[in-house]
């Protein structure tokens, strides 16, 4: 199930099923494994919300899509300035966060949200 193993989709067209999901250390793991490919690698990944998120999270190395799949969620995106642009997001719809924008979200309802991201080198902080 994706929400317990993330896919690593890597250069010339590599997918590589990647070891159980167990928590913030896995994405330290994920980058010492695969974190050389840099832009050129992503990470797909599904998680399950009952509640707001705790932190921001940025990821410098490229865009991230997020895909609602189920429920719904308001993604919070901050500017340079501090600026928050708020994107309601509902089944089927999906946003992307641009490359170094720190992002944040609300759960409106129970959501599932499927993530596509140049996992190297991402950075959080409290919320």
């Amino acid at each position: 199930m994706l929400e317990q193993r993330p896919i690593h989709l890597g250069p010339q067209g590599q997918a590589l099923v990647l070891p159980d999901f167990t928590g913030p250390q896995w994405y330290e793991e994920y980058g010492a494994s695969l974190g050389a490919q840099g832009a050129q690698g992503r990470l797909v990944s599904l998680h399950h919300f009952a509640a707001d998120w705790d932190h921001w999270e940025m990821h410098p190395q490229g865009d991230e899509v997020v895909i609602c799949i189920a429920g719904a969620a308001v993604l919070i995106q901050q500017d340079g300035q501090g600026r928050e642009r708020r994107i309601p997001l509902e089944t089927g719809q999906c946003v992307i966060n641009p490359a170094g924008v720190w992002h944040t979200a609300n759960v409106a309802q129970a959501a599932s949200l499927l993530f596509i991201t140049v996992g190297s080198d991402t950075q959080g902080r409290p919320r």
